[in-house]
Protein backbone atom coordinates (compact mmCIF):
# COMPACT_ATOMS: atom_id res chain seq x y z
CA UNK A 1 0.00 0.00 0.00
CA UNK A 2 1.32 3.39 -1.00
CA UNK A 3 -1.33 5.68 0.45
CA UNK A 4 -0.38 9.95 -0.59
CA UNK A 5 1.07 12.14 1.89
CA UNK A 6 0.20 15.17 2.16
CA UNK A 7 2.70 18.25 2.80
CA UNK A 8 3.21 17.75 6.52
CA UNK A 9 2.88 13.53 6.22
CA UNK A 10 5.88 13.97 4.22
CA UNK A 11 7.65 16.55 6.38
CA UNK A 12 6.95 14.50 9.54
CA UNK A 13 7.66 10.55 7.95
CA UNK A 14 11.15 11.92 6.93
CA UNK A 15 14.29 10.99 9.35
CA UNK A 16 15.80 14.17 10.59
CA UNK A 17 18.68 14.90 11.98
CA UNK A 18 21.42 12.68 13.91
CA UNK A 19 18.14 10.31 13.55
CA UNK A 20 19.17 9.49 9.71
CA UNK A 21 22.77 8.52 10.83
CA UNK A 22 21.51 6.75 14.23
CA UNK A 23 19.95 3.89 11.59
CA UNK A 24 22.78 3.63 9.46
CA UNK A 25 25.02 2.88 13.11
CA UNK A 26 22.39 0.39 14.37
CA UNK A 27 22.88 -1.62 10.66
CA UNK A 28 26.60 -1.31 11.29
CA UNK A 29 26.66 -3.30 14.58
CA UNK A 30 24.43 -5.72 13.64
CA UNK A 31 26.31 -6.59 10.55
CA UNK A 32 29.37 -5.61 12.34
CA UNK A 33 30.57 -9.85 11.67
CA UNK A 34 32.18 -10.42 14.89
CA UNK A 35 33.81 -7.27 14.53
CA UNK A 36 33.46 -5.36 18.59
CA UNK A 37 32.53 -2.22 18.14
CA UNK A 38 33.35 1.00 20.56
CA UNK A 39 30.32 2.74 20.74
CA UNK A 40 30.43 6.28 21.28
CA UNK A 41 27.57 7.39 19.44
CA UNK A 42 25.28 6.74 22.38
CA UNK A 43 22.41 9.46 23.91
CA UNK A 44 21.00 7.19 25.85
CA UNK A 45 21.83 7.92 29.75
CA UNK A 46 23.84 5.58 31.83
CA UNK A 47 21.64 3.21 34.12
CA UNK A 48 23.15 4.32 37.53
CA UNK A 49 22.27 2.07 40.20
CA UNK A 50 21.42 4.29 42.50
CA UNK A 51 19.28 6.50 40.45
CA UNK A 52 17.28 3.49 39.26
CA UNK A 53 16.84 2.47 43.15
CA UNK A 54 15.86 6.45 43.96
CA UNK A 55 12.77 5.26 40.95
CA UNK A 56 12.43 1.54 42.16
CA UNK A 57 11.37 3.35 45.60
CA UNK A 58 9.02 5.89 44.60
CA UNK A 59 7.49 3.48 42.80
CA UNK A 60 7.03 1.00 45.53
CA UNK A 61 5.53 3.93 47.18
CA UNK A 62 3.23 4.67 44.54
CA UNK A 63 1.67 0.91 44.25
CA UNK A 64 1.01 1.09 48.24
CA UNK A 65 -1.20 4.55 48.04
CA UNK A 66 -4.60 4.42 47.38
CA UNK A 67 -3.35 7.12 44.84
CA UNK A 68 -2.76 4.53 42.66
CA UNK A 69 -5.86 4.40 41.03
CA UNK A 70 -6.67 7.61 40.69
CA UNK A 71 -3.10 7.74 38.75
CA UNK A 72 -3.19 4.94 36.71
CA UNK A 73 -6.98 4.28 36.23
CA UNK A 74 -8.01 7.84 35.16
CA UNK A 75 -7.91 10.58 32.73
CA UNK A 76 -6.45 13.50 33.86
CA UNK A 77 -6.19 17.28 33.47
CA UNK A 78 -4.19 18.04 30.03
CA UNK A 79 -1.83 21.07 32.42
CA UNK A 80 -0.84 17.87 34.47
CA UNK A 81 -1.06 15.75 37.84
CA UNK A 82 -2.04 18.68 40.13
CA UNK A 83 0.20 16.69 43.01
CA UNK A 84 3.25 16.98 40.55
CA UNK A 85 2.87 20.44 39.58
CA UNK A 86 2.50 21.47 43.07
CA UNK A 87 5.85 20.15 44.16
CA UNK A 88 7.61 21.68 40.84
CA UNK A 89 5.52 25.10 42.15
CA UNK A 90 6.78 24.72 45.27
CA UNK A 91 10.56 23.58 45.07
CA UNK A 92 11.13 26.52 42.16
CA UNK A 93 9.98 29.22 44.23
CA UNK A 94 11.77 28.24 47.18
CA UNK A 95 14.47 27.15 45.31
CA UNK A 96 15.13 30.50 43.02
CA UNK A 97 12.98 32.94 45.11
CA UNK A 98 9.75 33.16 42.41
CA UNK A 99 6.23 33.44 42.22
CA UNK A 100 4.85 31.00 40.57
CA UNK A 101 1.93 29.66 41.16
CA UNK A 102 0.24 26.71 39.20
CA UNK A 103 -0.74 28.31 36.42
CA UNK A 104 2.92 28.75 35.29
CA UNK A 105 3.25 25.39 34.78
CA UNK A 106 2.78 23.11 32.10
CA UNK A 107 3.76 18.66 31.96
CA UNK A 108 4.32 17.60 28.15
CA UNK A 109 5.28 13.90 27.18
CA UNK A 110 9.01 14.92 26.90
CA UNK A 111 10.40 18.25 26.77
CA UNK A 112 10.80 17.46 22.79
CA UNK A 113 6.79 18.07 22.60
CA UNK A 114 7.01 21.46 24.54
CA UNK A 115 9.44 22.52 21.20
CA UNK A 116 6.75 21.05 18.79
CA UNK A 117 3.89 23.05 20.46
CA UNK A 118 6.37 26.05 20.41
CA UNK A 119 7.63 25.91 16.52
CA UNK A 120 3.93 25.40 15.47
CA UNK A 121 2.06 27.54 17.58
CA UNK A 122 4.91 30.69 17.21
CA UNK A 123 6.22 29.70 14.22
CA UNK A 124 5.11 28.99 10.46
CA UNK A 125 2.54 31.29 8.29
CA UNK A 126 -0.06 33.74 10.05
CA UNK A 127 -3.35 34.00 9.07
CA UNK A 128 -2.17 36.88 6.94
CA UNK A 129 0.41 35.07 5.33
CA UNK A 130 3.35 36.09 7.11
CA UNK A 131 6.35 33.64 7.92
CA UNK A 132 7.21 33.89 11.61
CA UNK A 133 10.53 32.57 12.28
CA UNK A 134 11.64 30.23 14.79
CA UNK A 135 15.29 31.58 15.92
CA UNK A 136 18.43 29.21 16.63
CA UNK A 137 20.46 31.89 18.37
CA UNK A 138 24.01 29.87 17.69
CA UNK A 139 24.04 26.18 16.00
CA UNK A 140 25.21 23.85 16.38
CA UNK A 141 22.49 22.71 18.56
CA UNK A 142 20.17 19.94 19.66
CA UNK A 143 19.61 18.06 16.12
CA UNK A 144 15.99 17.56 16.99
CA UNK A 145 15.40 21.12 16.19
CA UNK A 146 15.19 20.50 13.12
CA UNK A 147 12.29 18.65 12.65
CA UNK A 148 9.83 20.49 14.79
CA UNK A 149 8.18 22.69 12.67
CA UNK A 150 5.97 21.57 10.49
CA UNK A 151 6.73 24.54 7.93
CA UNK A 152 10.80 23.63 7.46
CA UNK A 153 11.36 26.91 6.21
CA UNK A 154 10.53 28.95 9.70
CA UNK A 155 13.72 27.34 10.85
CA UNK A 156 16.29 29.71 11.50
CA UNK A 157 19.55 29.50 13.07
CA UNK A 158 23.02 32.06 13.32
CA UNK A 159 26.42 31.22 12.79
CA UNK A 160 28.25 31.59 16.26
CA UNK A 161 31.94 33.18 16.82
CA UNK A 162 34.41 30.70 17.45
CA UNK A 163 36.70 31.73 21.04
CA UNK A 164 39.81 29.62 20.30
CA UNK A 165 42.66 28.57 22.30
CA UNK A 166 45.15 27.14 20.31
CA UNK A 167 47.55 26.20 22.71
CA UNK A 168 45.54 24.65 24.91
CA UNK A 169 43.31 22.78 21.68
CA UNK A 170 40.39 24.21 23.14
CA UNK A 171 37.15 26.72 21.68
CA UNK A 172 33.91 27.91 22.68
CA UNK A 173 31.00 28.74 20.94
CA UNK A 174 29.49 32.47 21.62
CA UNK A 175 26.01 33.91 19.92
CA UNK A 176 26.97 36.59 17.62
CA UNK A 177 25.03 39.51 18.60
CA UNK A 178 26.11 41.69 15.67
CA UNK A 179 24.16 39.47 13.48
CA UNK A 180 21.40 37.90 15.82
CA UNK A 181 18.59 39.64 15.08
CA UNK A 182 15.06 39.33 16.92
CA UNK A 183 12.36 40.72 15.05
CA UNK A 184 8.89 41.36 14.17
CA UNK A 185 9.48 38.37 11.83
CA UNK A 186 10.32 35.98 15.14
CA UNK A 187 7.59 33.46 16.20
CA UNK A 188 10.25 32.05 19.14
CA UNK A 189 13.29 31.60 19.90
CA UNK A 190 15.08 28.16 21.13
CA UNK A 191 18.48 27.30 22.58
CA UNK A 192 19.57 24.81 24.97
CA UNK A 193 21.35 25.73 28.21
CA UNK A 194 23.37 22.89 28.65
CA UNK A 195 23.90 22.42 25.15
CA UNK A 196 23.47 19.07 23.36
CA UNK A 197 26.10 18.14 21.36
CA UNK A 198 28.55 20.48 22.03
CA UNK A 199 28.57 20.69 25.96
CA UNK A 200 28.14 24.64 25.96
CA UNK A 201 26.47 26.75 28.35
CA UNK A 202 25.16 30.04 27.33
CA UNK A 203 26.44 32.69 30.25
CA UNK A 204 23.91 34.33 32.18
CA UNK A 205 24.29 37.78 30.60
CA UNK A 206 24.29 36.10 27.00
CA UNK A 207 20.48 34.75 28.03
CA UNK A 208 19.28 37.91 29.24
CA UNK A 209 20.32 39.76 26.57
CA UNK A 210 18.68 37.49 24.08
CA UNK A 211 15.32 37.69 26.40
CA UNK A 212 16.31 41.65 26.20
CA UNK A 213 16.31 41.24 22.40
CA UNK A 214 12.99 39.35 21.95
CA UNK A 215 10.92 41.21 24.73
CA UNK A 216 10.13 44.72 22.94
CA UNK A 217 8.16 42.28 20.33
CA UNK A 218 6.84 39.89 22.40
CA UNK A 219 8.61 37.57 21.22
CA UNK A 220 8.86 33.58 23.83
CA UNK A 221 11.83 32.40 24.61
CA UNK A 222 12.27 29.08 25.39
CA UNK A 223 15.03 27.70 26.94
CA UNK A 224 15.77 23.85 26.88
CA UNK A 225 17.42 22.89 30.35
CA UNK A 226 17.01 19.28 29.48
CA UNK A 227 20.55 19.02 31.45
CA UNK A 228 20.37 21.76 33.94
CA UNK A 229 20.25 21.94 37.40
CA UNK A 230 18.34 21.19 39.52
CA UNK A 231 18.05 18.08 37.68
CA UNK A 232 20.00 16.84 36.29
CA UNK A 233 22.15 19.09 37.05
CA UNK A 234 24.42 18.32 34.16
CA UNK A 235 26.53 21.11 34.26
CA UNK A 236 30.02 21.27 34.76
CA UNK A 237 30.52 24.89 35.10
CA UNK A 238 28.41 27.15 37.81
CA UNK A 239 24.86 28.04 36.35
CA UNK A 240 21.88 29.44 37.16
CA UNK A 241 18.57 28.83 35.32
CA UNK A 242 17.27 32.37 33.68
CA UNK A 243 13.77 33.17 34.41
CA UNK A 244 12.07 36.32 32.98
CA UNK A 245 8.85 37.17 31.73
CA UNK A 246 9.49 35.87 28.10
CA UNK A 247 11.30 33.26 29.08
CA UNK A 248 10.25 29.43 29.13
CA UNK A 249 12.34 27.55 31.07
CA UNK A 250 11.85 23.99 30.05
CA UNK A 251 12.95 20.44 31.82
CA UNK A 252 13.37 17.39 31.16
CA UNK A 253 13.47 13.88 33.32
CA UNK A 254 15.12 12.05 30.64
CA UNK A 255 18.47 12.51 31.95
CA UNK A 256 17.50 12.34 35.40
CA UNK A 257 16.64 8.23 35.12
CA UNK A 258 13.04 8.55 33.60
CA UNK A 259 13.53 8.69 29.44
CA UNK A 260 11.12 6.23 29.51
CA UNK A 261 8.64 7.74 31.33
CA UNK A 262 8.92 11.04 28.94
CA UNK A 263 8.69 13.39 31.23
CA UNK A 264 9.06 17.17 30.41
CA UNK A 265 8.12 20.53 32.19
CA UNK A 266 7.19 24.25 30.94
CA UNK A 267 7.27 26.86 33.41
CA UNK A 268 6.87 30.04 31.92
CA UNK A 269 4.06 33.21 31.66
CA UNK A 270 0.57 32.18 31.93
CA UNK A 271 -0.98 33.20 28.62
CA UNK A 272 2.27 31.30 26.59
CA UNK A 273 1.55 28.21 28.74
CA UNK A 274 -2.23 28.37 28.05
CA UNK A 275 -1.69 28.20 24.69
CA UNK A 276 0.93 25.08 24.62
CA UNK A 277 -1.71 23.46 26.81
CA UNK A 278 -4.36 23.90 24.38
CA UNK A 279 -1.90 22.20 21.52
CA UNK A 280 -1.04 19.73 23.78
CA UNK A 281 -5.00 18.97 24.40
CA UNK A 282 -5.74 18.67 20.61
CA UNK A 283 -2.48 16.40 20.29
CA UNK A 284 -2.75 13.81 22.78
CA UNK A 285 -4.97 14.97 25.56
CA UNK A 286 -2.23 14.62 29.04
CA UNK A 287 0.71 13.69 29.42
CA UNK A 288 1.55 10.00 31.00
CA UNK A 289 0.60 9.95 34.50
CA UNK A 290 2.82 7.70 36.64
CA UNK A 291 5.63 9.26 35.94
CA UNK A 292 4.38 12.74 37.31
CA UNK A 293 3.29 10.49 40.23
CA UNK A 294 6.74 8.96 41.39
CA UNK A 295 8.96 12.20 39.87
CA UNK A 296 6.75 14.21 42.75
CA UNK A 297 7.62 11.78 45.41
CA UNK A 298 11.46 12.19 44.35
CA UNK A 299 11.44 15.84 43.65
CA UNK A 300 9.22 16.41 46.97
CA UNK A 301 11.65 14.74 49.11
CA UNK A 302 14.84 16.33 47.92
CA UNK A 303 16.14 13.21 46.88
CA UNK A 304 16.58 14.06 43.10
CA UNK A 305 18.12 16.96 43.55
CA UNK A 306 20.96 15.39 45.63
CA UNK A 307 21.29 12.24 43.68
CA UNK A 308 21.99 14.94 40.44
CA UNK A 309 24.26 16.54 42.16
CA UNK A 310 26.18 13.75 44.08
CA UNK A 311 25.85 10.92 41.74
CA UNK A 312 24.64 11.64 38.06
CA UNK A 313 27.09 15.12 37.55
CA UNK A 314 30.12 13.76 39.26
CA UNK A 315 29.63 10.03 36.94
CA UNK A 316 29.29 12.54 33.27
CA UNK A 317 31.98 15.07 34.53
CA UNK A 318 34.65 11.95 35.27
CA UNK A 319 33.57 10.76 32.25
CA UNK A 320 34.62 13.76 30.13
CA UNK A 321 37.72 13.92 32.17
CA UNK A 322 39.24 10.98 30.62
CA UNK A 323 38.14 11.55 27.60
CA UNK A 324 39.99 15.26 27.89
CA UNK A 325 43.43 13.48 29.25
CA UNK A 326 43.14 10.90 26.55
CA UNK A 327 43.00 13.16 23.47
CA UNK A 328 45.44 15.67 25.58
CA UNK A 329 47.97 12.27 25.85
CA UNK A 330 47.38 10.97 22.41
CA UNK A 331 46.33 13.85 19.46
CA UNK A 332 49.24 15.24 17.90
CA UNK A 333 49.90 18.70 19.30
CA UNK A 334 50.96 20.15 15.83
CA UNK A 335 47.48 19.47 14.42
CA UNK A 336 44.57 21.83 14.47
CA UNK A 337 42.53 19.95 16.77
CA UNK A 338 39.94 21.30 19.29
CA UNK A 339 37.90 20.10 22.14
CA UNK A 340 35.07 21.87 23.17
CA UNK A 341 34.98 22.90 26.56
CA UNK A 342 33.56 20.54 28.82
CA UNK A 343 30.55 22.87 30.20
CA UNK A 344 27.95 20.44 30.51
CA UNK A 345 25.60 17.62 28.98
CA UNK A 346 26.70 13.94 28.13
CA UNK A 347 28.47 14.30 24.96
CA UNK A 348 32.02 15.66 23.81
CA UNK A 349 32.01 17.93 20.76
CA UNK A 350 35.40 17.88 18.58
CA UNK A 351 36.09 20.19 15.97
CA UNK A 352 39.25 19.49 13.37
CA UNK A 353 40.27 22.79 11.13
CA UNK A 354 41.00 22.52 7.85
CA UNK A 355 40.21 18.37 8.15
CA UNK A 356 41.05 17.43 4.56
CA UNK A 357 37.81 14.85 4.24
CA UNK A 358 34.18 15.54 5.16
CA UNK A 359 32.97 14.42 9.29
CA UNK A 360 30.97 11.47 7.59
CA UNK A 361 33.73 10.28 5.72
CA UNK A 362 35.65 10.45 8.90
CA UNK A 363 33.05 8.63 10.74
CA UNK A 364 33.33 5.71 8.29
CA UNK A 365 36.96 5.70 8.71
CA UNK A 366 36.31 5.40 12.27
CA UNK A 367 34.40 2.54 11.78
CA UNK A 368 37.18 0.84 10.21
CA UNK A 369 39.07 0.52 13.56
CA UNK A 370 35.87 -0.51 15.62
CA UNK A 371 34.75 3.25 16.75
CA UNK A 372 31.67 4.52 16.38
CA UNK A 373 30.65 8.29 16.97
CA UNK A 374 28.25 10.71 15.09
CA UNK A 375 29.14 13.42 12.61
CA UNK A 376 28.19 16.78 13.81
CA UNK A 377 26.52 18.07 10.41
CA UNK A 378 23.14 16.74 12.03
CA UNK A 379 23.92 19.44 14.35
CA UNK A 380 23.48 22.58 12.29
CA UNK A 381 19.84 22.84 11.68
CA UNK A 382 18.40 26.19 10.23
CA UNK A 383 21.66 27.49 9.34
CA UNK A 384 21.28 28.13 5.80
CA UNK A 385 24.77 29.70 4.73
CA UNK A 386 27.86 27.43 3.81
CA UNK A 387 30.32 26.82 5.85
CA UNK A 388 32.78 24.55 6.04
CA UNK A 389 33.02 24.05 9.97
CA UNK A 390 30.01 21.65 9.92
CA UNK A 391 31.49 19.37 8.24
CA UNK A 392 34.53 19.14 10.25
CA UNK A 393 32.99 18.24 14.07
CA UNK A 394 32.11 15.03 15.57
CA UNK A 395 30.04 14.45 18.78
CA UNK A 396 31.20 11.52 21.58
CA UNK A 397 29.00 9.85 23.26
CA UNK A 398 30.14 9.99 27.85
CA UNK A 399 28.16 6.73 28.14
CA UNK A 400 30.62 4.44 27.94
CA UNK A 401 32.98 2.81 30.16
CA UNK A 402 36.39 4.92 31.25
CA UNK A 403 38.10 2.18 29.14
CA UNK A 404 36.19 2.24 26.04
CA UNK A 405 36.39 6.24 25.58
CA UNK A 406 40.14 6.35 26.42
CA UNK A 407 41.01 3.04 23.67
CA UNK A 408 38.35 5.30 21.32
CA UNK A 409 40.22 8.37 21.58
CA UNK A 410 43.49 6.41 21.21
CA UNK A 411 42.09 4.84 17.87
CA UNK A 412 40.47 8.61 16.84
CA UNK A 413 44.29 10.39 17.48
CA UNK A 414 45.86 7.42 15.27
CA UNK A 415 43.24 8.16 12.33
CA UNK A 416 43.06 11.78 12.10
CA UNK A 417 47.04 11.38 12.43
CA UNK A 418 46.62 9.64 9.50
CA UNK A 419 43.97 12.14 7.48
CA UNK A 420 46.24 14.90 7.93
CA UNK A 421 49.15 13.19 6.92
Amino acid sequence: MNPALTQFGDRMSRLTGVRAIMKDIIETLRSGKGQEFINLSAGNPVLLPEVEQLWRECTEQLLSSPEYGEVVCRYGSSQGYQPFIDVIVEDFNSRYGLNLSDRNVLVTPGSQSIYFYAANAFGGYTTDGQLKQIVLPLSPDYTGYGGVSLIPEAVFAYQPTLEIDAAAHRFKYRPDFSQLAIDDNTGCVIFSRPCNPTGNVLTQEEVEKIAALAAPHDVPVFVDSAYAPPFPALNYTDMTPVFGENIVHCISLSKAGLPGERLGIAIGNETIIQVLEAFQTNACIHSPRYGQAIAARAIGSGALADISAEVIRPHYQHKFTVLEATLDAAMPADLPWFLHRGEGAIFAWIWFQDLPISDRELYQELKKVGVIVVPGNSFFPGLKQEWPHKQQCLRISLTATDEEIAEGMKRLAGVVRRIYG
